[in-house]
């Protein structure tokens, strides 16, 4: 099946403690059916010190569920659910429902 989310997206989140907020997919993970947005569900690991890295508390992304994300439609930025065509020199892409715009161009 095709990917609706792909890296490279702009997205929305649609529910969870970061509600609103948009960002960019850094991965898809889809075994797991998860992404990974940069900027959104931040969490904080300890890192123990090694030769080659240094130790204390890290920020970093933790990984959503793809239903909690929706992609942002390219006209106004708000999410939309995720459509295909089949243009006349045969590609097919992905499209926004909400306003009908190609979303991979």
């Amino acid at each position: 099946m095709a990917a609706k989310i792909k890296k490279g997206d702009k997205v929305v989140v649609l529910t969870g403690r970061d509600r609103g907020k948009t960002g960019e997919v850094i991965q898809v993970l889809p075994k797991e059916g998860r992404a990974i947005v940069r900027g959104v569900n931040l969490v904080k690991r300890h890192q123990r010190q090694t030769a080659t890295t240094q130790g204390g508390i890290i920020t970093r992304e933790a990984p959503l569920h793809l239903s909690n994300i929706a992609i942002a439609d390219p006209r106004d930025g708000k999410a939309t659910r995720v459509g295909f065509r089949i243009l006349e020199d045969g590609r097919k892409v992905r499209v926004a429902k909400r306003s009908g715009e190609v979303i991979d161009g």
